[in-house]
């Protein structure tokens, strides 16, 4: 008799701790659930691209340069539903703009224009990275978002000064001056010099 009553106890014993450990983890998932909501709803409302062409010159570009219509068009769609979602459109901005970085124009291939898509890159893997962590810093996805618009207003500013230098007329002899100041046209000297 005292076996089956400790063999109940036992079980008694087993079930109350049992009936705590799912308490507990209810609890911490609803915190947890809470806490992802609060997440997405930050990063929701943070994730507000400038993906409109901010000049002409950006804006001519967006029809004769296709991956960079593609990072604008990639830009202005926002995500909608879950964190999953905004995971994914991080991902694709990550393709694109390195896409966008391996097509550049000829006219504007200059290093000015790569150290700022360059940057942009940085900036766009950076919020991949970021929020695809287990634990999301939704503030600092939020401030590379804004870091993001910042660099993209910097790349379409810069590609509207090239458009600009180009349209001003050159002064008379500026060519000639420009090709003397050319050291890799310099006449190579094959002179020996005497010895003594």
């Amino acid at each position: 008799m005292k076996i089956q009553f400790s063999y109940i106890l036992f079980l008694l014993l087993i079930l109350t701790s049992c009936k705590d450990d799912t308490a507990k983890r209810n609890a911490e998932n609803a915190k947890d659930v809470k806490k992802k909501e609060i997440i997405f709803d930050n990063i929701n409302k943070g994730w507000n691209f400038n993906a409109k062409p901010a000049n002409a010159t950006s804006q001519s570009l967006a029809n004769t340069w296709p991956q960079w219509n593609d990072f604008l068009n990639e830009l202005s769609q926002k995500p909608k539903s879950t964190i999953g979602a905004f995971q994914k459109k991080a991902k694709t901005l990550s393709k694109k703009v390195i896409g966008l970085s391996n097509s550049i124009p000829s006219a504007y291939i200059k290093p000015e224009i790569k150290s700022r898509i360059a940057v942009l890159t940085t900036k766009i893997n950076s919020l991949n990275l970021y929020i695809n962590l287990d634990e999301i810093p939704d503030q600092k996805v939020i401030a590379l978002v804004t870091e993001i618009n910042i660099e993209l207003a910097s790349l379409q500013s810069q590609l509207d000064e090239i458009v600009r230098k180009k349209l001003i007329p050159k002064e008379e002899g500026e060519s000639d001056l420009i090709k003397m100041l050319d050291t890799s046209r310099a006449i190579p000297t094959n002179k020996k010099l005497p010895t003594p």
